[in-house]
């Protein structure tokens, strides 16, 4: 296989280097075949089948260090997110962008761990529910424009229904290691009682997307001094105008994509469930946009933190939210997160703790990557990750490995003679105590 020389290589791409060497030494046993694994991820567009990434040149080893890598294996997640929070480190005000997907596991029926999860893209005519591990995610949006988004923490959902509580502990392991307030972006699902509560007291403020059929309270009256005080107000019924008062403070302006915009605010609002968690609700208007899902003619949005810092552009940052899915289907399709049928729940952990490690070499590569287009693609001003990664093929042999060369163990003795093998067990569906409730109503109904 011949390659391309590039004198000045390495002097150009210093700082990635040190940041492999630093990322390298956190990868705790089987380093060497962790690191080697991720370059033939980057230096691999296609593959078939996991144990196929072996056959790269940049993995040296036989094809079964791979999964004995990820068995063995222990990369610190802890110590790699200071290792990317040091990259963050002199941004004014950070956004950070939460969320949560699945990793289907359909046929996987003795892999324990597995619950019922939301997936966003379904298969025509059926509901949008899989069956697989929830992974919870928080990432560093670093541009107002692109598709970039840098995974800080990429953690297993271990609990069903515990997205809210490990997106709550996310947000707070990060921003105990930030100098700065950073501004946090969530979707509809955490636009809940129960997020406001467990993420009250965190340093950092949110905007968060509110479904549209909420009823919320207002403040309540003054108190008259017989009975117990009030804790809510009048009613706010997003679906019923009728309910709202006058608002707080009223904008309209021109937005260079979906034209006029008029931004409706109101106010210490708050959910019955939480009366010690005011927020501000904005009513974004767009009457010209086309009224799809990403693109919606009016949506609300919830702030909750410091006082507004002006009307115009913060109900813009919420667009910077769409970079994590856009990360997701980046990493299911390009990083073959959910290529390997792995046996264990701590394999497929480590397994994913590698998923930032391998966009942020992207990131810090993106400066000196020239934009090498395929025949058919068209060049970019920004190149996006996977043009990127793209890019760097040509270069992973320049920039060298920490990673030492494979020893020779001889063969191995294999299974012992007489020894006998436990089988593995079928192992249940997790359900959440609503969805158990539930279905033992509609059983008594048909009794």
């Amino acid at each position: 296989m011949s390659h391309k020389h590039y004198s000045h290589a390495t002097k150009h791409f210093n700082k990635l280097i040190e940041f492999r060497q630093a990322g390298y030494e956190q990868f705790g046993n089987a380093r060497d075949a962790l690191f080697e694994l991720c370059d033939a991820v980057l230096a691999s567009p296609r593959v078939n089948s996991f144990a196929e990434l072996s056959l790269s040149p940049h993995f040296r080893r036989k094809w079964p260090s791979i999964y004995e890598a990820l068995q063995d294996g222990q990369p610190d997640g802890e110590k790699l997110l200071e290792l990317y929070e040091k990259e963050i480190d002199g941004c004014e005000r950070p956004i950070l962008a939460g969320d949560h997907t699945a990793w289907t596991r359909l046929w996987a029926r003795k892999l324990p761990g597995r619950s019922f999860e939301h997936q966003s893209t379904p298969i025509p005519g059926r509901r949008p529910i899989t069956i697989g591990h929830g992974y919870s995610t928080l990432a560093w949006v670093p541009e107002a424009q692109g598709s970039w988004c840098l995974p800080l923490l990429h953690e297993r959902v271990v609990e069903r229904g515990q997205s809210l509580q490990k997106g709550a502990d996310q947000l707070r392991q990060v921003c105990d290691l930030l100098d700065v307030r950073p501004i946090t972006l969530w979707d509809a699902e955490y636009g809940c009682a129960k997020f406001l509560r467990q993420t009250d007291g965190i340093p950092a403020d949110k905007l968060i997307r509110l479904r549209t059929n909420l009823c919320l309270s207002g403040s309540p009256p003054t108190y008259k001094g017989r009975g117990a005080p009030r804790k809510h107000g009048a009613k706010f019924n997003f679906k019923n105008p009728q309910t709202w008062w006058t608002p707080d403070w009223i904008w309209e302006g021109q937005d260079s994509e979906l034209g006029t915009v008029i931004i409706q605010i109101w106010h210490q609002l708050h959910f019955r469930q939480a009366p010690e968690c005011p927020f501000t609700v904005a009513r974004i208007t767009h009457p010209q946009a086309p009224g799809t899902r990403r693109k919606p003619k009016v949506f609300w949005l919830a702030w909750i933190g410091l006082p507004l810092p002006s009307a115009t552009p913060w109900w813009q940052w919420y667009v910077r939210r769409y970079c994590v899915d856009h990360w997701y289907r980046f990493a299911k399709q390009r990083l073959h997160w959910t290529l390997p049928m792995l046996s264990s729940t701590q394999q497929a952990e480590r397994w994913s703790t590698l998923m930032p490690f391998l966009t942020w070499q992207l990131w810090l590569a993106r400066p000196e990557i020239p934009d090498c287009p395929l025949p058919w693609q068209k060049p970019k001003p920004l190149p996006s990750p996977g043009r990127v990664c793209q890019g760097l093929l040509e270069f992973l042999h320049v920039i060298g490995t920490p990673a030492r060369m494979p020893k020779p163990r001889g063969k191995s003795p294999g299974w012992a003679k007489g020894r006998s093998r436990k089988p593995r067990v079928d192992q249940p569906i997790l359900q959440s105590a609503r969805w158990t409730q539930l279905r033992a109503i509609l059983r008594a109904k048909k009794l």
